[in-house]
């Protein structure tokens, strides 16, 4: 005798027998476990945002969550943390995407970066489009920053006063991206972040950390402009960054 075919509704009635059934064994293992109530998920946007030091994991069970890039930049507000606002045009805040996996790092900005407000816009920008054009990447692709916010006069290194007044955003925006790698355009900012002293020639090339985070210090794009032999050594750079993006590095 052949058997008759299950209709569709009664395959339906079927699984959502089995379901209340596997519910209903759920239920009473968690009520043996002691749990006498199931609460709703806390909404994200309401939870206080993770200490900066622990932002991936910080170890206790107290729900938070990263702070983002807006947040952010409206705490920077209107700064004048530093005599660098007194001369100021615009606060060079930084570009790009903030689930970026790869950071650029300048110095500060320059005169035309202080005109629009906007990192890399001047010649070395240009250069610096062209760098990322050959990696196969755009602006949009990753985020570009600068140790200061502001232009120092006369586009002078900061002073000491000037870095412990901005250096915390700059911390708390590679925080909230967490990226897989950052590179350190010149001296400056490669020394800032890995609070090293050694000349940019001796830092490039090699692979350094900045808070677990694979860091590749190498020339700014503007010592390029005037010392154009040494592309080749920020291209060698360049494709060890490329290898470490595309797994091909541990």
């Amino acid at each position: 005798m052949r058997k008759s075919k299950e209709t569709m509704p009664q395959k339906i009635y079927r699984d959502l027998c089995e379901a209340f059934g596997q519910v209903q064994g759920l239920l009473e293992n968690l009520r043996l476990l002691g749990v006498r109530e199931l609460l709703d998920p806390p909404d994200e946007a309401s939870l206080p945002v993770c200490p900066v030091a622990s932002a991936s994991d910080d170890g206790s069970s107290k729900p938070c969550r990263p702070e983002s890039l807006e947040e952010i930049r409206a705490d920077l507000g209107d700064c004048r943390r530093c005599v660098l606002s007194e001369k100021r045009q615009h606060i060079v805040f930084g570009c790009g995407s903030e689930k970026a996996r790869l950071v650029f790092v300048g110095e500060a900005p320059g005169r035309e970066e202080d005109k629009q407000g906007v990192p890399f816009v001047g010649e070395a920008g240009r250069l610096l489009d062209r760098m990322l054009f050959a990696m196969g990447l755009r602006r949009e692709d990753v985020y570009i920053c600068n140790v200061q916010k502001c232009r120092p006069p006369g586009n002078r290194d900061p002073q000491a006063d000037e870095i412990a007044a901005c250096e915390p955003f700059l911390i708390r925006q590679l925080a909230t991206i967490q990226p897989r790698v950052i590179v350190t355009l010149g001296r400056f900012a490669a020394q800032t972040l890995l609070r090293r002293q050694e000349a940019i020639s001796r830092l490039r090339g090699r692979w350094h950390a900045y808070e677990g985070i694979p860091l590749m210090p190498t020339y700014h794009p503007a010592y390029l402009l005037r010392n154009p032999a040494s592309k080749r050594e920020v291209w060698e750079d360049l494709k060890q960054v490329m290898s470490r993006l595309r797994g091909d590095d541990s």
